[in-house]
């Protein structure tokens, strides 16, 4: 074996095996454990004071099975020691041969003279109370050999094994100093007590010991580590390459570099001494990759809010929770990053965006809200115009479509019920329309009955004044506009149910007024043939006759042309005789024309002429 292990990688082994010692041994005290390479083979020291009374062989164990864990590629030997703090030589020794395969076998001390034997699979034999430890037969040297040496030399340690030479005690001796080079471990301070579940988890592929050593083979443990020189490298100039980054597209590359650089260090194993610098470097390049990474995200889809377009409220929803989306990690860079200053100029537009996109949304939303409404309202009145049965609730129908359609009407363009207000209108128009008719028609209807009801009641004033003209006037009025009010009008039946009452009332003042004007011509025919240069007569008419009385002066003149038929007095002289004859016959006519009894009567009120109905 090569003898060029770097030393911190020997440090690092007998650190492992102090502290697994401490988890091991039931003991309070402390042990120091030195690791060192002496001619292509590894030597391990274990010290302790010397008023501890230590179990050799369960020392010896610990370190063995710290070794098993190991995966060698090639065969090694291994001397193990153990010596009292002050002492130049060490008290029990053992040799173990590191196979291949992970077998062990036991070698003699070489160096001590012989005195121990190594058995292969068989066993071990040591002079004067050294003991052996054999392995199984037959295990093809799986198993471990341990061969330790000791004595009860007076001048050895107060201790239950001791070491006794191999070579002559008389010749003078030699330093034993194989760990001259290797660094001392504080007894007193041990880092931390290891779990053996831990220890050979922490160990497996670390330390192998063996031609070449793999530990001389990993990432940053013998050699300079470019990788955190790349990562320091950047550490220190990414903070200024992103405060001068001015784009997404800088960023990117930024962000790649430290990505890069972060996982360049992932190579780097535990056992390293260089590993807690590296994972301190991938801490602080990633989290400037993840900040980075946050406001590359915030500035894409920031893009893609910009490049969407569409003005349905899906879709200005959509752009919204993008704008949203990209202002809310900005909002998150302090004034003392890096990319403050970017985020900020960034961030006062996107606000100005959303807040466009806000607007706009809640502009969509109230015009929508608007438009369900209308269809709402519309609902309704369709629902009134199937009840509807009188002129207010078809006013009200149609009061109630004007709402209608003026609310469609105010949805402008942009917005995106647009389109569905004007094909609701073309709908709702008609019955805004035919909704207005019905009720200009309903309107007239009252109107045309309520004025033959008013006509009506003027006849029958008339009527009650015997007036008989006017009541037959009205009453035909009446009539006519009863007549008028339209069939599919919600007052055409109770205008029917006036007609025949109109029609009778009308007929009776029309018959009232013939016989007023049949009296009237019949006193105006009695007055002309009551009247002949004198008053011949007078008169009185009812509903049954004709009462004529001759008046006392035509009675007296009668008498006098009766008493002197020779008299000379031409002028007032009267043919009595022929006249009344003639009174009585236009007497008789005149009670034809008024078909009424007639009953002649002379100044004393004697009768003189009859004549009745059918005489």
């Amino acid at each position: 074996m090569k003898v060029a292990v770097q030393q911190e990688d020997l440090q690092l082994l007998a650190k492992t095996l102090q502290e697994q010692l401490l988890v091991e041994v039931s003991t309070p005290e402390v042990f120091e454990v030195k690791c060192a390479v002496k001619k292509d083979e590894l030597m391990i020291l274990t010290q302790h004071t010397s008023d501890v009374i230590v179990d050799a062989q369960l020392i010896f164990a610990v370190i063995e099975e710290v070794l098993q864990s190991l995966a060698p590629h090639k065969e090694q030997r291994v001397q193990c020691f153990l010596r009292v703090f002050g002492e130049q030589l060490p008290y029990a020794k053992c040799f173990l041969a590191l196979k291949q395969k992970g077998g062990w076998g036991a070698g003699g001390d070489e160096e001590a003279g012989g005195d121990e034997g190594a058995g292969g699979d068989e066993g071990a034999g040591g002079d004067e109370g050294d003991e052996g430890v054999g392995g199984d037969e037959g295990d093809e040297g799986a198993k471990s050999f341990l061969s330790y040496s000791s004595s009860s030399s007076s001048s050895s340690p107060s201790s239950s094994l001791t070491y006794f030479p191999s070579i002559d005690e008389t010749k003078e001796e030699e330093p034993f100093d194989p760990f001259a080079d290797a660094p001392n471990l504080s007894a007193s301070k041990p880092a931390f007590q290891v779990k053996p579940i831990l220890v050979g988890a922490a160990l497996m592929g670390i330390v192998v010991l063996g031609g070449g050593a793999y530990l001389l083979t990993r990432p940053c443990v013998m050699s300079e580590c470019k990788e955190i020189q790349n990562a320091e490298q950047l550490k220190t100039k990414s903070p200024q390459l992103m405060r001068r980054a001015n784009s997404e597209k800088e960023l990117v590359a930024i962000q790649q570099q430290l990505a890069a650089a972060s996982a360049a260090l992932n190579v780097i194993p535990s056992w390293s001494p260089r590993y807690q610098v590296s994972e301190e470097l991938k801490a602080t390049l990633s989290g400037r990759a993840e900040k980075i990474n946050q406001v590359v995200k915030a500035l894409q889809t920031a893009s893609l809010a910009a490049e969407k377009v569409g003005y349905s409220l899906e879709e200005l929803q959509a752009r919204q929770h993008l704008w949203r989306q990209a202002i809310a990690p900005l909002e998150t860079i302090s004034s003392s990053n890096e990319l403050y200053g970017l985020v900020q100029g960034k961030l006062l537009s996107y606000r100005v965006r959303l807040h466009a996109v806000n607007q706009q949304v809640f502009s969509e939303e109230k015009w929508l809200k608007k438009l369900t409404a209308v269809k709402a309202v519309a609902n309704a009145a369709e629902n009134r115009e199937t009840t509807a049965k009188s002129l207010n609730e078809w006013q009200k129908v149609q009061s109630t479509w004007l709402v209608v359609v003026n609310a469609l009407n105010t949805i402008p363009q942009t917005s995106a019920g647009y389109q569905e207000a004007q094909k609701l209108l073309i709908d709702y128009k008609p019955k805004l329309v035919a909704a207005r008719d019905r009720a200009t028609k309903e309107q007239f209807a009252v109107k045309t009955y309520q004025q033959a009801v008013n006509t009506a009641k003027q006849a029958k004033f008339y009527q009650q004044q015997n007036q008989w003209q006017a009541a037959a006037t009205y009453w035909d009025q009446a009539l006519q506009t009863v007549k008028k009010v339209s069939q599919d009008s919600l007052y055409y039946t109770q205008a029917q149910s006036l007609i025949e009452p109109y029609s009778a009332a009308l007929k009776q003042a029309q018959e009232k007024l013939q016989v007023v004007s049949s009296l009237q011509q019949t006193r105006t025919d009695l007055d002309k043939t009551c009247i002949n240069g004198i008053r011949i007569c007078t008169f009185s008419i009812d509903n049954t006759r004709i009462i004529v009385r001759l008046t006392p002066e035509y009675d007296q003149v009668r008498q006098n042309n009766l008493a002197n038929p020779d008299s000379k007095n031409s002028d007032t002289a009267v043919d009595v005789t022929n006249h009344l004859q003639i009174l009585r016959e236009a007497l008789a006519v005149i009670s034809d024309n008024a078909n009424l009894s007639l009953f002649l009567y002379d100044s004393q009120g004697q009768v003189i002429y009859t004549r009745t109905l059918g005489g």
